[in-house]
């Protein structure tokens, strides 16, 4: 009987993996950028001093996330950028250099280019990317920034710098507790800047999360749940049953 109340358990806990992830996935559907996180199960074997080769248990594993481009907003924003196609923006952060599809970039107090988390913005040469004070930013189609300084003439804009887009390999990208994407360097050292990926100014580009399916998919974790309560509640039931008929026999 504990066989049963086992395995039931180990199929409870595995839903409840997977629902930790749809409902991350369904919490940031209004985040710019954000990729669908996958998850599966697979079988591994039971491990015993004894060896028991019939024995298996899952586990749940996020094998990745869905890379497909997510539907386009107009914002009319001249800093706000969407990648059209493949390829990443990158920033600056506390635990090194990382990549998103968000653009939602403004300039903070430093007039440094930051994303929507305050870091900074990196350009081709891997250096931050610093915009002029009160300057008519334009950003285009190869992530070139100008800018234009209040009351100059329009034959002194400026060539300030390119964002650095980058198409590091699909399989090299880790997605860290943060949400940002890094490059794993055991199979990608080094990501240089990609000159074939291009933007788009005045868009942003929103989560790939598909809010109808992750609703039906969190309604079908919570019956399968519900199954396996059912089971473990069975087995109890047969449990004190057995326990009767025993006791009635003495």
């Amino acid at each position: 009987m504990d066989r049963l109340v086992y395995t039931a358990v180990n199929g409870a806990n595995r839903v409840l993996d997977q629902q930790a992830v749809l409902t991350n996935n369904m919490a940031n559907i209004g985040t710019a950028g954000f990729r669908e996180q996958l998850i599966n199960y697979r079988s591994v074997p039971v491990m015993a001093e004894q060896g028991l080769p019939t024995r298996v248990s899952t586990v749940a594993t996020t094998p990745g996330s869905n890379m497909r481009q997510g539907v386009m907003s107009e914002t009319g924003r001249a800093l706000d950028v969407a990648i059209t196609g493949d390829g990443w923006f990158s920033v600056q952060t506390p635990n090194g250099e990382a990549f998103t599809r968000a653009g939602e970039f403004s300039v903070n107090a430093d007039s440094m280019l930051v994303n929507r988390d305050g870091y900074l913005v990196m350009s081709a040469d891997n250096v931050p990317i610093q915009i002029p004070d009160r300057g008519i930013v334009t950003i285009t189609g190869d992530g070139t920034i100008t800018a234009l300084g209040a009351g100059d003439n329009p034959n002194d804009i400026q060539n300030l710098a390119r964002l650095k887009l980058s198409k590091p390999q699909e399989n090299a990208l880790v997605r860290g507790p943060d949400g940002y994407f890094r490059a794993d360097p055991n199979i990608e050292p080094f990501v240089p800047a990609n000159p074939d990926v291009r933007v788009v100014s005045g868009y942003i580009e929103n989560s790939n999360v598909s809010a109808a399916e992750t609703m039906v998919a969190l309604i079908e974790n919570a019956r399968r749940f519900e199954m396996q309560m059912k089971v473990i509640r069975d087995a109890s039931s047969i449990a004190q049953d057995a326990n009767s008929i025993l006791s009635a026999g003495n």
